[in-house]
């Protein structure tokens, strides 16, 4: 009798992100040249969108396709933007997020050491998605962490 398959797939974690972009084509090569992504499969429509992919970037899998409208999958692009940021820990932030740039994101917030220990900045990619690019560099205590919170709170601009 065959073993019965894992709930995860290996390679997967128990969340994994999945894109709609506009371009499919087009991010999956994005994706490579920026985070060093690597295309492990894609399944295409007849047409030649993309129905699915699945990338690994580092040790974690995403998934994307291209907008399907008419099944109410629409990207940033089309939607209006997204409330999501997707976090990536990284050896060397500083490389990793000149390499987005050059590949072509737009920095949102330059890399710059963090109160909470992080060295962080955060990019958009071409296709409307947020990326924050970290590399931890120290550890803070709850306590420290708050007091440089409350620092740099009472720098920042009142929001509206």
């Amino acid at each position: 009798m065959p073993e019965k398959p894992k709930p995860v797939p290996p390679g997967f974690h128990t969340l994994t992100p999945h894109l709609i972009v506009r371009d499919a084509a087009r991010a999956i090569t994005f994706y490579e040249n920026a985070f060093g992504a690597q295309l492990l499969g894609k399944m295409l429509t007849p047409d030649g969108k993309v129905m699915h992919a699945a990338m690994k970037v580092g040790d974690s899998m995403m998934m994307l396709n291209d907008e399907f409208p008419e099944w109410g999958a629409l990207s940033p692009v089309s939607s209006g933007g997204s409330g999501v940021t997707l976090h990536m820990y990284l050896e060397n932030v500083d490389a990793a997020f000149q390499k987005a740039v050059s590949a072509g994101a737009e920095v949102k917030m330059p890399v710059m050491d963090q109160f909470w220990g992080d060295r962080y900045g955060i990019v958009a990619d071409p296709f409307g998605h947020k990326w924050s690019l970290a590399t931890h560099i120290r550890d803070v205590s709850q306590e420290d962490m708050a007091q440089a919170q409350s620092e740099a709170m009472a720098k920042m601009p009142k929001s509206a």
